[in-house]
């Protein structure tokens, strides 16, 4: 087996062709096992850690944390026999599915003045990361002239320095300007911006615009110098700031020169969730029936639960009440449960309820689903939404678990909403909004009283569902939530 292997982004989902590297896990010279988490990225669909495939120590981190990358594309270097003798090839360790890019060049000469070297060249050790692939190669046009070094492990540094002290950069012949220019140029366009990425991504950090920052280095690339000096300048300006300015929601974003404005990249889930809504949205033709509906003898039942010692173990909440009458309402009319699949013109029929909850996170809308919710009794749903929410509040939700859902319940009420028209989750052909619960006076029996009163809206794929259907449906929905016992008879 070759000494140095990349492990290259997989497909952790069904189909998904990039991911977003969120946050690495382990650092150039770390010594990892088998299964021990490298890195953490961030699908279409959910947050995932992926594991070393491999043992040995992390030669080189390819990608930077922030960065989208497709998948097949190598993102580290696991030196797997970190303890054997280097391999003579040159000064450049070479990995199992070739080098390229990157990875056949030297670190150019401005290293000191930008921090870390380029990624894909290597280590937290400057003698690694700046030999010279071969001896006989010379060094960066405009850089000083490397000399050989002794080929070494990359978790150890050389036993000498590999390149003389880089001169200091050429003074430019007109100071830059206050509009971002350098040697009366305009500042180069963001796709020819020079910068190194632990440059770009202190820029990020610190909320700068890298077109707008004139660079010193040599050939005019910008430096850790120039984006600090430039964040000092624009600093009076960042600090007249809007309430709420610095909300998780501005991460990621890039501040406009005055400060007025954050541009946040559309990314991962977010991003698909658009595309999904704006796909169902124009795709299926939505229908939505509405009902209102007595729930106080739900309420009561939710009380009792509460104190019953069988469901001590888990939360009871008018929402899983909801989902009950909801599946024993399919399971009465099953012609719900199906699917329009565009490719084949065909009708696809569930003989299954795989029940979506959608939940927001800090990274947008999921939609995971408990697997084969008809088969549960009351307190092992409890328990699996309470798992489900749990999970997707945390990020950890899987790609697995938001798949060949069949149905969709969206909780408005916890937002103090009365109802909507929720857009169909693809894939399915029925969503159910349920509305906030609260007291309203009611005639029961003949009389005006004070009832726990909500709204149910269920939304409908109309190529599949026609309103008879989603109105039994619906109507079902709301007699097990009206009676409760209701559901021992259809049960």
């Amino acid at each position: 087996m070759p000494k140095y292997l990349e492990f290259r982004l997989p497909d952790v989902g069904e189909g998904l062709t990039e991911a977003d590297i969120v946050d690495w896990k382990v650092a150039v010279g770390d010594r990892v096992t088998v299964n021990q988490a490298l890195v953490e990225i961030e699908t279409a669909k959910s947050l995932v850690e992926l594991p070393s495939p491999h043992a040995g120590v992390i030669s080189k981190v390819l990608v930077e944390a922030g960065a989208t990358v497709e998948v097949g594309t190598p993102i580290v270097v696991i030196d797997t026999d970190p303890d054997g003798a280097p391999e003579d090839d040159g000064g450049s360790p070479a990995v199992a599915s070739g080098s390229g890019g990157a990875a056949d060049g030297a670190a150019s000469a401005d290293d000191e003045t930008s921090g870390d070297v380029l990624v894909g060249y290597g280590t937290k050790h400057a003698a690694a990361s700046r030999r010279p692939r071969r001896a006989a190669e010379p060094a960066p046009a405009g850089g000083p002239a490397a000399q050989p070094a002794p080929p070494a492990p990359a978790t150890q540094p050389a036993p000498a320095a590999p390149a003389a002290a880089p001169p200091s950069p050429p003074a430019p012949a007109t100071a830059p300007t206050s509009t971002g220019t350098v040697d009366g140029q305009a500042a180069a366009p963001s796709s020819t911006i020079l910068a190194k990425p632990p440059v770009r991504k202190l820029a990020k950090d610190l909320g700068i615009e890298l077109n707008r920052v004139p660079g010193t280095g040599p050939g005019g690339i910008i430096t850790r110098g120039d984006v600090e000096a430039a964040a000092q300048r624009s600093e009076p300006e960042r600090l007249v700031s809007y309430p709420g300015d610095d909300r998780p929601w501005l991460d990621g974003g890039v501040v406009s020169a005055d400060g007025r404005q954050t541009r946040v990249p559309v990314r991962s889930v977010r991003a698909r969730t658009a595309e999904a809504m704006v796909a169902s949205a124009f795709t299926a033709p939505h229908v939505t029936v509405f009902q209102t509906v007595d729930v106080t003898k739900t309420m009561k039942l939710v009380a009792r639960l509460k104190e019953d010692r069988d469901f001590s173990d888990t939360r009871v909440t008018p929402l899983l009440i909801a989902a009950k009458a909801l599946i024993l309402a399919i399971r009465r009319h099953p012609t719900i449960s199906a699917a329009w699949d565009d490719a084949t013109q065909e009708i696809v029929y569930k003989h299954y309820i795989n029940l979506g909850i959608a939940a927001s996170t800090p990274r947008g809308l999921v939609v995971p689903n408990i697997k084969d919710a008809h088969r549960m009794s009351l307190h092992e749903l409890a328990v699996a939404l309470g798992d489900l929410t749990a999970t997707a509040r945390a990020g950890k939700t899987t790609p697995a678990a938001m798949t060949d859902g069949t149905v969709t319940i969206t909780n408005v009420g916890v937002f103090g909403i009365d109802t909507g028209t929720p857009i169909l989750n693809p894939g399915e052909s029925a969503i159910l909004a349920f509305g906030a619960i609260t007291q309203r006076p009611w005639v029961h029996h003949g009389k005006i009283k004070p009832r726990w009163v909500t709204q149910l809206a269920l939304s409908m794929d109309h190529r599949l569902i026609d309103g008879e259907l989603g109105s039994r449906v619906l109507a079902d929905t709301a007699r097990t939530l009206a009676d409760p016992a209701q559901g021992l008879v259809w049960g």
